[in-house]
């Protein structure tokens, strides 16, 4: 394939955009190189500048369950924008949102609109401090809930993809107030908590760690956090911005029967535009500013277009057998390369659940951010460059997700599989070099 026009746009990016993009992630330099500029995009395929075609996986990193260009999801956007892009005054759309939300997410009786996940994560633990009158934040090594000053931290996602250990700009002040734990280990969350559990305010947690790959949490390690912080008077904060709507209509606390005090959410709730959401119980979310004294605002917030959107794709996802779909695409995906690896003789431990999945490139079980960063970052930089070569687009990352949506049909998934089985085979013989 050629990507001339991808690497001139790029170059003229680097002139007046920090890095050539608006989120590092996207830059490629994990995977050794410029990155793609798309043109546009229908069902489970993009296409470049240069006129090439893949099939896509990941899906605007998230937000794209039903795929590209959804008929329902255009067709929605196109009728609220003909009435006004925004209002900035309360609107009957936010409203059904709102009910749809509560409907649909267990542990949620009233709920915030915002304009990003970072938003809803920044938003729900002032919201914790103001409501337990205490300071410290407990969160996990690799998890990744935004660009919050004090959420950087050992973080995951693009700070782990380029390897930044922190971030300059966030006071030592701020970053003290966090307590960062190795994801999985409950003995590790209980010594802390039996230690300073008093001065904590929240435990937020990615139910399932969807920023450092994918990483499932181990039985009883959610319930064992709920436990904690109902002894210790802390808030429990769930970070589905990523697993929301996607694990199952209720997410990650329907798929493991835990329920947070708070859940934050975001990507699929837009459609895929902009949005962000936080709720959670009736009496902590009433401290919320004009009906509390707790602040937080927002202009855009509810946005007339992207609470259209998110409504069209919530709407289809209440649809009988519609997660089942994406379950059963998604092992069959996840299986079949699995078998591409074993077959080539690469060493990758595979994980998934629902439609979100990854492979690591270790001969390691993963189970928390250490054993993710045993990965072999060179053999997946390799492995994305043969797939792209071969029609198909993954993370530009070995610590990030895959996503099926439901656009994804058979044919796909089989030549993807078949794609892996010749990338595969050219990983290992790169390895023999």
């Amino acid at each position: 394939m050629v990507w001339d026009v991808s690497r001139r746009l790029y170059e003229e990016a680097c002139q007046v955009i920090p890095g050539g993009v608006n989120s590092p992630v996207r830059s490629g330099r994990a995977v050794g190189m410029t990155p793609l500029f798309i043109r546009e995009a229908r069902g489970s395929r993009i296409v470049d500048e240069d006129g090439n075609e893949y099939i896509d996986y990941v899906a605007s990193w998230g937000p794209l369950i039903l795929g590209h260009a959804h008929p329902g999801v255009v067709e929605a956007v196109r009728t609220a924008a003909g009435k006004g892009t925004s209002y900035g005054i309360p609107t009957e759309l936010e409203l059904r949102m709102a009910r749809m939300v509560v409907e649909m997410v267990p542990s949620i009786e009233m709920v915030r609109m915002v304009n990003s996940g970072t938003e809803a994560t920044m938003s729900a633990v002032r919201l914790a401090r103001g409501v337990t009158g205490r300071g410290k934040v407990v969160k996990f090594n690799g998890c990744y809930h935004g660009h919050v000053d004090s959420l950087l931290v050992k973080s995951g996602s693009g700070v782990a993809t380029l390897g930044i250990p922190g971030s300059p700009g966030i006071p030592h002040e701020v970053a003290r107030d966090t307590v960062s734990i190795r994801y999985n280990d409950l003995g590790a969350v209980r010594e802390v908590m039996d230690a300073m559990g008093g001065e904590v305010a929240a435990i937020i947690v990615e139910p399932v760690a969807a920023n450092m790959g994918v990483v499932l949490p181990r039985e009883g390690f959610l319930a064992g956090l709920r436990e904690l912080c109902t002894q210790h008077g802390a808030l429990l904060i769930f970070d589905e911005v990523i697993t929301g709507f996607r694990l199952a209509e209720g997410g990650a606390q329907q798929v493991y029967g835990v329920m947070p005090d708070l859940t934050c959410l975001g990507k699929i709730i837009g459609g895929g535009l902009p949005v962000g959401a936080y709720g959670g119980k009736r009496e902590i979310m009433a401290r919320m500013a004009p009906s509390g004294d707790v602040y937080q605002a927002g202009t855009l917030s509810g946005n007339p277009l992207a609470m259209s959107a998110g409504l069209a794709t919530l709407q289809v996802l209440k649809e009988e057998g519609i997660h089942e779909q994406l379950e059963s695409r998604a092992a069959y995906l996840a299986m079949g390369m699995a078998q591409a690896a074993d077959a080539a003789g690469v060493k990758v431990f595979q994980t998934r659940v629902g439609s979100i999945g990854c492979a690591f490139f270790t001969d390691r079980v993963v189970q928390d951010f250490e054993t993710a960063q045993s990965s072999d970052t060179r053999a997946y930089a390799a492995f994305f460059q043969e797939m792209l070569k071969r029609g198909v687009y993954l993370a530009p990352s070995q610590f990030e997700a895959f996503f099926i949506s439901a656009a994804h049909s058979q044919d796909d998934l089989d030549r993807t599989i078949e794609a892996a089985k010749s990338a595969l085979g050219r990983v290992k013989q790169l390895e023999a070099m």
